[in-house]
């Protein structure tokens, strides 16, 4: 009888698409396909949408909004699938989908045997053997449109939690106002989405001249989160800190999360650092950051998330070609000269995703 032989090829497949515990988001498309679009499961029966917000989180995220960012023209309108019938959520999977609608590919064709520094290029070559480079494809930003619509869903199921995110720096500047001195309302009023219209005039002014060298720079999205009952997060591995520093990572061009005191915690004594507490458990401080052992202790929750320059530049850089040479080349498309302004919409709608689903697990717990 003959002998078979089979001969097992390796091919690589992209896993960790779908974000969450019992509240999920499963997200799909590249940044020049046809569309982006999402699956949501887990989101309660019953809940009546205000369509309307969901589309100005839209519009704080898109392209082509001011003059510091990208100049790329996309109406973001999302259109709803399924899991929705006269305006209430159904209980069965939310499907939705976001057209791309102003794609220049031919801005990318340079990129097609070149890899830029620091970017995703060269690891999506190596482990999938293939990749889009038209705008970074799968890679690009632009993934988080649909994080943005699960999100401001997400919101719609906490109406009692307030989760305010902007800019607190940009480069060398910083905001240095305490975030109870701030008036969030103002964040809208600017580009830069900085609460402090003297600061925020700086930051613009900043990003503008970085534009005009062709360079880019980074900063620091600052998040508040209000009116978080006390007991959400589960202890050990699955921390309240712990997902929404997971949820924050997960964001492209993050390089950095902490919440609380943060670093600045580890110059502290424990005497000075401890939070203590009012009759009514209440802390009369909050370096905890309104978290302690990795659940919510009903006081305020506040954490900074650092972004690092954009990648791509438009000025001339050494690039590493296909055939192993390095060449010097200059980047072209339309990109953003600094991320965090468009960032703070993607930063609220993680922490809206990470609360929600976490309420969910509370409730099962609790039999409700």
């Amino acid at each position: 009888m003959p002998k078979l032989s089979f001969i097992f090829v390796q091919i690589a497949s992209m896993a960790g698409n779908t974000f969450g515990t019992l509240l999920t988001l499963t997200t799909f498309g590249e940044s020049h396909g046809t569309a982006l679009g999402g699956i949501i499961e887990g989101f309660p029966a019953g809940i009546t949408l205000d369509f309307e917000a969901i589309q100005i989180e839209m519009q704080r995220r898109k392209p082509g909004q001011s003059a510091i960012v990208t100049q790329r023209k996309e109406a973001d309108e999302v259109q709803f699938l399924s899991g929705i019938f006269e305006g209430k959520t159904t209980g069965t999977p939310i499907g939705f989908m976001i057209p791309n609608t102003n794609q220049k590919s031919a801005d990318y064709s340079h990129l097609e045997n070149s890899f830029r520094p620091s970017h995703a290029d060269y690891v999506y070559e190596k482990k999938y053997g293939i990749r889009d480079y038209r705008g970074g494809g799968r890679s690009s930003a632009r993934e988080t449109a649909c994080r943005v619509v699960a999100g401001a869903l997400a919101k719609q199921m906490l109406p009692n939690v307030k989760i305010n995110a902007f800019v607190s720096s940009v480069g060398d500047i910083f905001l240095e106002k305490p975030y109870q001195a701030l008036d969030f309302s103002l964040t809208e009023s600017n580009p830069v989405r900085c609460p402090d219209p003297e600061t925020a005039a700086q930051m613009e002014a900043l990003i503008k001249e970085i534009r005009k060298e062709g360079d880019t720079i980074g900063g620091t999205v600052t998040c508040v989160i209000q009116n978080v009952p006390v007991g959400w997060g589960e202890p050990v591995f699955d921390k309240l800190h712990a997902q929404l520093g997971k949820a924050m990572l997960s964001i492209n061009a993050v390089k950095g999360f902490e919440y609380g005191s943060g670093f600045c915690g580890a110059r502290m004594k424990g005497s000075t650092h401890n939070d203590r507490y009012a009759n009514d458990g209440t802390t009369l401080t909050n370096l905890s950051g309104g978290i302690q052992g990795g659940i919510s202790n009903g006081m305020d929750i506040y954490f900074r998330v650092a972004f690092k320059p954009v990648a791509t530049l438009i000025q001339e850089q050494e690039v590493l070609t296909a055939d192993g040479r390095i060449e010097v080349q200059q980047g072209k498309g339309r990109h953003d000269p600094c991320v965090v302004p468009r960032a703070v919409p993607i930063v609220e709608a993680m922490a809206a995703l990470v609360l929600a689903d976490f309420s969910l697990i509370h409730n099962a717990y609790q039999g409700k």
